[in-house]
């Protein structure tokens, strides 16, 4: 028998928004109900290319929207904590866009609104929930590769030179950190722990005065090292390796991962491969919505929240504020 279809809307109608509604119509227990802009031709053009069936100019009348269980948040960085308390305070479901906020505070406001109103929200790491992702956690889970000694991730990539573009403004919230340095950080949390006891950082500071790259050496209480960097201005492998005292375990391409390597001290190596897509996160929300929850276990809003605050202490440490904060 098939399931009663879960209702979703979009709020904005960027590039993001368009890669998320496609692969949602891979799940047939999700109906794409509505997508909300602040220009009404914007919301009607990207309905019609994505097959959706409302458009709305403005998100209050997205949010206002009785067949929308829940609302994807797509807008840029500085707009998701005003957008999703909104949607929030509306009783709509939420899966914000990482990172779910500029920094801690945001976070803990927008969860401390989810909770209160007892309605769910998920920070949108759609890594955490790829099959891939999943199987290095049950090898990590099982001591595969025994205790985990030191992790290695990097995302970096070169965008175009561009000083208005959403990655390079502050005004938007540019930088590598919170765009691709999130993604290492969330993956380091994941495997180490949520909250380094150490923690050193570096980058350099472009023309726009955000970071164009930055790299990060965390230590736990348990001695273990995290080698991170990000980057918008130069390619990267984009890889994680993780090395324990009895193997290792490689995820090429992490975070749009299809593939991961076991390798176990004395034994034949162990690959997999398995699709990847945004629809994942969107099953993972509509499974939590099924069940009641108010949040995931996938990406607890304690972790986001304190991945927001790793963020803020490698900020510190890099000089690196944004306007909206002043």
């Amino acid at each position: 028998m098939a399931q009663e279809q879960i209702g979703w809307g979009i709020l904005s109608t960027g590039r993001i928004a368009g890669i998320f509604a496609k692969d949602l119509k891979r799940l047939p227990d999700a109906r794409l109900v509505a997508v909300g802009s602040r220009s009404l031709d914007k919301a009607q053009a990207f309905a019609q290319e994505h097959g959706i069936e409302r458009a709305y100019g403005s998100y209050q009348e997205l949010m206002a929207d009785p067949d929308v269980d829940i609302i994807y948040v797509a807008t840029p960085h500085p707009f998701h904590h005003e957008n999703t308390i909104a949607c929030l305070e509306h009783g709509k479901a939420v899966l914000c866009e990482k990172p779910m906020g500029i920094n801690e505070r945001q976070v803990r406001e927008m969860a401390a609104t989810a909770r209160q109103r007892n309605v769910f929200l998920m920070e949108a790491m759609w890594t955490r929930c790829l099959p891939v992702t999943r199987q290095a956690r049950e090898w990590l889970a099982e001591r595969r590769i025994g205790e985990v000694r030191i992790l290695t991730a990097d995302f970096g990539f070169r965008a175009a030179w561009d000083p208005q573009s959403r990655l390079l403004n502050p005004e938007l919230g540019g930088g590598a950190l919170l765009d691709v340095g999130i993604y290492v950080l969330a993956y380091a949390s994941m495997v180490m722990g949520p909250e380094p006891c150490e923690l050193s950082a570096t980058a350099e500071i472009g023309e726009t005065g955000v970071d164009v790259q930055t790299a990060i050496i965390q230590k736990c209480a348990d001695g273990a090292l995290g080698l991170l960097s990000c980057a918008v201005r130069v390619n990267t492998p984009q890889d994680v390796r993780i090395f324990g005292t009895e193997g290792s375990i490689y995820v090429p391409g992490f975070w749009h991962a299809t593939r991961a390597e076991l390798r176990v001290n004395g034994q034949e190596p162990v690959e997999i491969t398995e699709p990847v897509g945004y629809h994942y996160e969107a099953a993972e929300a509509m499974a939590c919505l099924r069940a009641g929850k108010t949040e995931s276990a996938c990406m607890p809003l304690n972790e986001s929240i304190t991945v927001a605050g790793t963020m803020d202490r490698v900020r510190r440490l890099i000089g690196l504020t944004y306007p909206m904060e002043a």
